[in-house]
């Protein structure tokens, strides 16, 4: 399962450079950006709005066996677009250049793995070109803050150079709200969450799905690798329609099926296990497996296990690592860290950071070193998160649920900065491999 991929070498993958944004800067930053993790993550253990790779399985019929309990959902009709999960709810969001049109006006769009529908005109006005065709239909859209009406058009959109899709239905916005500094959204979630938003009733093929229709992608993938702050810009980095940029990757990408477990099982949903464990320092030197990230905690030393084995999501509009409240509290004890009133963060003194042991992720049957550089908040940004300049902020918080609800932890985006991930939705699995961040000591 895991070599899938080798099979279409002939294909050049193309890596899209992505902007990343958080949703608050500056005083009283980080506190926003917990409230928004957390108001997403209650959202997932709902089992709201379900996008990921099995929930099109599951709502055609076949049940998957779970684990952990469906929440009821309030008795009370949610607010218009409330029971969703997208870009407009996420603490971390990424934007890219999209071409739409012959010859291409150049849009910036949000990217949305929670939705699925790609429209243009919230910023920038749609240009009218010779590949522009308008299909008679309207369509709207309502996100969990924010929505869109407009017309439905086809037209030639171009990701990348060799990424161009003929015909793509795109929405042109009349009205919409919530969107500002953006021309639209990239909706790259499953076709099925298109459903109800054209005035037809039709489902819209995505930008994904028409890629590989067209055979310009092997599958339906998508490949994503940050590069960790260094500066005062926070993390940038690239996505690959299709498959994986063996370039970016050290050693080699394992993958892993969707977790059977509920409410995880809806989403990116994996099963893990954390240990946070204290390495002799001569091992790292000898083995050649750590450089690869892959160590067996048992054998190398000795370990405090954080979570046992659980199923929970990866998620890149998650901007932290959030764990349920007792696997956090073996954290908090494990690191020393203290809760900051000012941030909502643990903080730690520099010698407990000259202390701090690595988290070792078990996802499968390979182990992934988060080390203690991975698991602060970049120092140098400090001041984005409206934080003390000269205090050290640990980027794991409490997810605010007990463990064993199907959904005991989110791998989020300051995890996903220090490994290639990927979201394989045609063979429903996830990998991850390392790169050369995976070890970076710029936080």
């Amino acid at each position: 399962m895991s070599h899938h991929h080798h099979a279409q070498q002939h294909i050049i993958m193309h890596a899209i450079c992505i902007r990343t944004n958080l949703s608050h800067t500056g005083p009283g930053a980080a506190k926003h950006i917990l409230a928004r993790d957390r108001a997403r993550a209650q959202k997932l253990l709902a089992g709201l709005h379900p996008h990921g790779p099995l929930s099109l399985s599951k709502k055609h019929g076949r049940t998957q066996p779970g684990g952990g309990t469906q929440e009821p959902l309030p008795a009370d009709p949610p607010a218009p677009g409330s029971n969703t999960i997208d870009v407009t709810d996420a603490g971390v969001t990424y934007t890219m250049q999209v071409g739409v049109g012959t010859p291409p006006t150049e849009y910036t769009l949000l990217i949305d793995t929670g939705s699925s529908n790609t429209w243009v005109g919230a910023g920038k006005k749609y240009v009218h070109t010779s590949s522009s065709k308008k299909t008679g239909d309207s369509v709207s859209v309502t996100y969990g803050s924010g929505s869109f009406k407009g017309f439905e058009f086809t037209d030639t959109v171009t990701l990348g150079k060799n990424l161009i899709i003929q015909n793509q239905s795109i929405g042109v916005a009349t009205t919409s709200t919530g969107f500002n500094d953006v021309d639209g959204i990239l909706g790259i979630g499953p076709v099925d969450l298109t459903e109800g938003t054209l005035s037809s009733g039709k489902p819209i093929p995505t930008v994904t799905d028409n890629l590989a229709s067209q055979g310009t992608i092997p599958e339906n993938s998508i490949g994503i690798l940050y590069e960790p702050t260094t500066g005062t810009d926070i993390a940038n980095g690239e996505l690959t329609f299709g498959g994986i940029d063996t370039a970016k990757i050290t050693g080699e990408i394992s993958f892993v099926p969707i977790t059977q477990t509920s409410p995880a099982n809806n989403f990116w949903g994996i099963d893990q296990t954390i240990t946070y464990v204290y390495i002799c320092a001569y091992v790292h030197h000898t083995l050649s497996d750590t450089e690869h990230g892959i160590l067996s905690p048992d054998r190398y030393g000795t370990g405090t296990k954080i979570l046992s084995k659980t199923a929970g999501i990866v998620d890149t509009g998650t901007t932290l690592l959030l764990l349920a409240t007792d696997a956090f509290k073996a954290y908090e004890k494990a690191t020393g860290g203290v809760l900051d009133q000012a941030t909502g963060l643990l903080t730690i003194t520099q010698t407990q950071f000259n202390n701090l042991k690595s988290l070792f992720f078990e996802i499968g049957n390979v182990t992934y070193e988060l080390t203690a550089n991975a698991q602060i908040w970049p120092r140098a940004q400090n001041e984005v998160l409206g934080g003390d300049p000269n205090k050290i902020y640990l980027v794991t918080a409490d997810l605010g649920n007990i463990g064993d609800s199907g959904l005991d932890f989110i791998d989020g985006f300051v995890f996903l900065q220090r490994f290639y991930s990927v979201y394989d939705t045609t063979n429903a699995q996830v990998g991850l491999a390392t790169t050369q961040f995976t070890n970076a000591t710029t936080n």
